[in-house]
C-alpha cells in the first residue's frame, strides 16, 4: 500500500535545501518536487528479462510486468489504453442508468520525463524507467523509485498476547530490516476517541498509537483490541512504499505467571565477551503436540488451547528472547515454526538461525547465533544411518554393527539427523567453535541405537574439526534420550563404553551386541551438571537433555537455575498453560578461553 504523507516524509529531512553546492540544492529542491508526488515502484534487475512498475490510479493498484528490452512507448500506450477502457466501461454503466448524455473525456496523456526532459519512446524500458524519473498520467504526477526498499512478505501473527512480543513475519528487498520504521496502533473502541480514552491523540482516525519498534509487546490495556502495524521499508537513505498489516483477532489475555519468568532474571543482559550464554531446548513439535495420542494419553492434563500451535509459539518467542543467548540449539522444531515463527522472532532479537529437517519429518534442528559476535563459517550437518554406511571413517564401527542384522536394520530405520556448524568469534578472528546439535532415538529401550548414532556423531565431529577448524573445541547440544547412567552419558564422560554394558542389550537378545566403542574425544563435561529432571510428562520424568563443552577451552562460568518442583507441576506436569514444553530448556553461561 502506498501512503502519501509517509513518503514525503521520509524524503523531507531537515536541512536538505540547505546545502552548500548549487547542485546538491538542485538534487534537493528535485527530491523535494518528487516527495510531493505519488510514488510509483519499478523492479528492474540486471540480468532479469522482465521488469514490474506498480502504481495506483483511480483508486485500484496496477502492476504491469514488461519485457526490459521493450520501447518505453509501448508500455505508456498500454497504460493510456486501460484508462480509455477503464472510462468506456464508466460511461456504459451511466448510460445503463439512464443518465444525463456526457461528452467523452480526451484520451489522458500519458509521458515519461526525467530530468525535465520528455523520454523518447524508442528508449527500452531497462534504460527509460530511472530512479527519480517522473511518470504523468493526465494531471497526476508519479514519483519513479527504481529498485526502493519493498517488502516481499510482511504478516503479523494469528495469535496475540498481553505481556507478550510480537514479531511480524517480514522480508525485504532492497533495504535492511534494522533501518526500516515501525510504528505499532491499537483499534480504539466503537464511537470513542483516544482522548476520551485518556490516550495521546497519536493516530489516524480509529487507531491509536501504542509503540515504534519491530517488536511490540501488548499491554493489558489492548486486551480486546485488535492492532495495527505501519511498516516503512527503508535502506540507509532511501524508504520504500509503505505497508499497513492488522491482525486478524484482538489481544487475549497471556497466563500470568510462566515457569521461565524468575529464569529471565538471571539473563537479563547478554554475557560479556569472552563469556557465550548457551540454550537448548526440545520445544515439542506441533506434529506431536496435536496427535490423539498427545491429547488422551501424553498429556491429557493440559488444556488443548494450551497445545495449539499458535499459543505455544507465543511462550516460546518470549522465553528465548528472555535468554538473551549467543547460542541456542533446539529440537523438535517444525519446518514452518522456524521459517515463520522463530527466525523472524528472533532474527528482530539479533540472532540469524539455520535449520536441519529430518528426512521424510515435518521437523527437524535449528541453531541460531547471535550475529554481533559470531559468523557461520561452514555447515557439516549428517543423517547418521547413512554416514555409517556411506563414510569409510565409520567403517570398523559398522562392520562390528553389521554382525547384528536385527540392530542394523532398526538403525537403518532411524532418520536421526546430526547438525553441524563452525562459527568464528568476530571479536577475536580466527578463532572457532564447533557447535553440534542433535535429538537422538526417542524409545526406552533403544540404548543401543543411541549408543552407535553417538558412536557416529563423535567421529564425524572429530574429522570436521580436523578438516576445517583445528583445534576449535566442541560444543554438543541436544536432546540424546539418555540418562545419566546411560551408556551414552558414560562415553562422552569418559570415553569409552565397555562390551558388557546393559545398553548394548536393552532391546532384548536379537537385537543385543557386545563391543566396545570409543570415543573420538578427551572427557567431555555436563555443563548443566544432571539435574533431576529435563523432561516432565504424567508418566515419567528424567534428565535427558545436555550441553556438553571441553573444559580444557571452556569453563562454566552460571548455570541458570531450572524452574523450582512448585512451578514445574503447578498445572501437574508439562507441556501447560505456563509453559509451552515438556522439556525445560538447559542454560549456561561459558566462559570461552581467549
Amino acid at each position: 500500500m502506498f501512503n502519501h504523507l509517509s513518503a514525503v516524509h521520509a524524503l523531507l529531512r531537515p536541512g536538505r535545501l540547505l546545502l552548500a553546492s548549487s547542485q546538491r540544492s538542485l538534487t534537493a529542491a528535485r527530491r523535494l518536487i518528487l516527495g510531493a508526488m505519488e510514488p510509483a515502484a519499478v523492479r528492474c534487475l540486471p540480468g532479469e528479462p522482465k521488469l514490474t512498475i506498480s502504481f495506483r490510479l483511480d483508486g485500484t493498484n496496477k502492476q504491469m510486468l514488461r519485457d526490459q528490452d521493450e520501447a518505453l512507448g509501448k508500455v505508456l500506450a498500454r497504460i493510456t489504453n486501460g484508462i480509455a477502457k477503464s472510462q468506456g466501461k464508466a460511461k456504459k454503466s451511466k448510460k445503463n442508468n439512464k443518465g444525463p448524455p456526457r461528452q467523452s473525456p480526451e484520451p489522458a496523456a500519458v509521458k515519461l520525463y526525467y530530468e525535465g526532459q520528455e523520454v523518447s519512446d524508442a528508449v527500452p524500458n531497462s534504460e527509460a524507467w530511472q530512479d527519480g524519473a517522473v511518470l504523468q498520467v493526465g494531471d497526476v504526477k508519479y514519483a519513479i523509485r527504481r529498485n526502493a526498499p519493498t517488502f516481499t512478505a510482511a504478516e503479523l501473527p494469528v495469535s496475540l498476547l498481553a505481556e507478550f512480543p510480537v514479531c511480524p513475519n517480514l522480508e525485504i528487498e532492497f533495504g535492511n530490516l534494522q533501518d526500516c520504521e515501525f510504528i505499532w496502533f491499537r483499534e480504539n473502541p466503537p464511537n470513542a476517541s483516544p482522548e476520551a480514552a485518556g490516550e495521546p491523540p497519536h493516530g489516524d482516525g480509529g487507531w491509536t498509537e501504542v509503540g515504534r519498534g519491530r517488536v511490540h509487546v501488548p499491554s493489558n490495556q489492548d486486551i480486546g483490541h485488535r492492532l495495527k502495524l505501519h511498516c516503512i521499508p527503508k535502506d540507509s537513505t532511501r524508504a520504500g512504499p509503505v505497508e499497513e498489516l492488522v491482525s486478524a483477532g484482538a489481544v487475549e489475555a497471556g497466563p500470568g505467571v510462566c515457569t521461565f519468568d524468575n529464569r529471565h532474571a538471571y539473563t537479563l543482559k547478554e554475557a560479556e565477551w569472552p563469556a557465550v550464554r548457551v540454550v537448548t531446548y526440545n520445544v515439542l513439535a506441533d506434529v506431536y503436540a496435536q496427535t490423539e495420542l498427545s491429547k488422551t494419553v501424553l498429556y491429557p492434563y493440559c488444556a488443548p488451547y494450551a497445545l495449539q500451535l499458535d499459543y505455544r509459539q507465543n511462550l516460546i518467542k518470549k522465553e528465548l528472547a528472555g535468554y538473551n543467548a549467543d547460542i541456542v540449539c533446539l529440537q523438535e522444531v517444525d519446518k514452518a515454526v522456524f521459517s515463520d515463527s522463530l527466525t523472524p522472532a528472533l532474527d528482530a532479537f539479533g540472532l540469524d538461525g539455520v535449520f536441519r529437517i529430518k528426512e521424510k519429518q515435518h521437523e527437524g534442528l535449528a541453531m541460531f547465533y547471535r550475529r554481533s559476535k559470531f559468523q557461520l563459517l561452514s555447515r557439516h550437518d549428517i543423517v547418521l544411518r547413512e554416514a555409517l554406511t556411506s563414510d569409510p571413517i565409520h567403517s570398523v564401527l559398522l562392520e562390528r554393527v553389521s554382525a547384528n542384522s536385527a540392530l542394523m536394520g532398526k538403525i537403518l530405520q532411524r532418520a536421526t539427523v546430526l547438525q553441524v556448524s563452525v562459527l568464528e568469534d568476530l571479536n577475536k578472528p580466527g578463532r572457532k567453535v564447533c557447535v553440534a546439535n542433535t535429538h537422538l532415538y526417542w524409545h526406552p529401550k533403544g540404548g543401543n541405537v543411541r549408543l552407535v548414532q553417538m558412536g557416529v556423531a563423535l567421529q564425524h565431529l572429530s574429522h570436521v574439526i580436523n578438516e576445517n577448524a583445528p583445534g576449535a573445541p566442541l560444543l554438543f547440544c541436544g536432546d540424546f534420550n539418555s540418562s545419566p547412567n546411560s551408556g551414552v552419558f558414560q562415553l562422552l564422560r569418559e570415553t569409552a563404553v565397555p562390551l558388557q554394558h546393559n545398553d548394548w542389550r536393552s532391546s532384548g537378545p536379537e537385537e543385543s551386541i557386545s563391543m566396545e566403542l570409543l570415543s573420538a574425544f578427551p572427557p567431555l563435561l555436563s555443563a548443566c551438571g544432571q539435574p533431576a529432571y529435563t523432561n516432565y510428562v504424567g508418566g515419567f520424568h528424567g534428565c535427558l537433555d545436555y550441553i556438553f563443552i571441553q573444559p580444557d577451552s571452556m569453563q562454566v562460568e552460571q548455570v541458570i537455575p531450572l524452574p523450582s518442583h512448585q512451578e514445574v507441576t503447578t498445572y501437574e506436569a508439562l507441556p501447560s498453560v505456563a509453559h509451552p514444553s515438556d522439556h525445560i530448556a538447559l542454560i549456561c553461561d561459558l566462559r570461552w578461553n581467549p
